[in-house]
């Protein structure tokens, strides 16, 4: 049988260079984002043209509970789960409001617990699966302005590391990658000047890119099975 991925926020960024590599290693997809309708079934096109596999997508905010029980209702067994969606927040945590707060936790970290929670039991019965979380560095280490984001990814890291011990005894990996500056939408936020100043930290001079994000999370699944609760840094040796 062919071997299925779950990608959430698949339609850019990491997550799309992901769905990328997958596809291109001949595993059929699931494929979800929230706002991006039109890209992410563009992706899908795409790659089913080229690879020949078969791609689902689904549309909603993975923040939501009911939302990724009904997404799973309609797929068959998941191999892998890949949690990549995430948003962040860059302000002072004294004028960040509780609602502001309560997103980024859903997206970024509640959101693995639901995905989680609706693909382990058949990866369970199967006695095999893979889970890999896409985390950052600001989880290891945090980031002034960005507390709530921090959080969220330290929360992830710590949840993973768990996750990985109360899987292991199923034969079921559990990883995060703690992604530095890739060059993604997501920090488009930043000015050309606040980005050449963060450039210049970064030991390998330069942003990472989604592609190699991606390839780090194919040699995760293809390593060994002894290979679990890391938190997997990609930094150019930043922090």
């Amino acid at each position: 049988m062919r071997r299925t991925a779950l990608v959430t926020g698949a339609s850019r960024g990491i997550g799309r260079a992901i769905a990328t590599e997958l596809a291109a290693h001949g595993y059929d997809l699931y494929l979800i984002c929230q706002n991006s309708r039109e890209q992410l079934f563009y992706l899908k096109n795409e790659l089913e043209e080229k690879f020949s596999v078969q791609i689902a997508c689904f549309i909603g905010d993975v923040g939501s509970y009911e939302f990724v029980k009904d997404c799973f209702e309609q797929m068959g067994h998941v191999d892998v789960l890949i949690n990549n969606a995430g948003i962040s927040y860059i302000g002072l945590i004294s004028e960040m409001t509780p609602e502001d707060w309560d997103k980024i936790m859903r997206t970024n970290l509640s959101s693995a617990f639901y995905t989680s929670k609706c693909a382990i039991p058949s990866m369970i019965r199967e006695k095999a699966g893979k889970i890999i979380n896409i985390s950052s560095v600001w989880g290891n280490t945090g980031a002034s302005m960005e507390a709530a984001y921090s959080a969220s990814k330290g929360g992830l890291n710590a949840y993973t590391k768990a996750l990985a011990k109360e899987l292991a005894p199923s034969n079921i990996q559990v990883n995060a990658i703690a992604c530095g500056l890739i060059d993604t939408d997501m920090n488009q936020c930043f000015s050309a000047e606040e980005m050449e100043k963060l450039k210049e930290e970064i030991p390998a001079d330069r942003m990472g890119t989604a592609k190699e994000a991606a390839d780090l999370v194919i040699q995760i699944l293809d390593s060994p099975a002894y290979l679990t609760g890391q938190i997997i840094t990609l930094d150019g040796g930043w922090q």
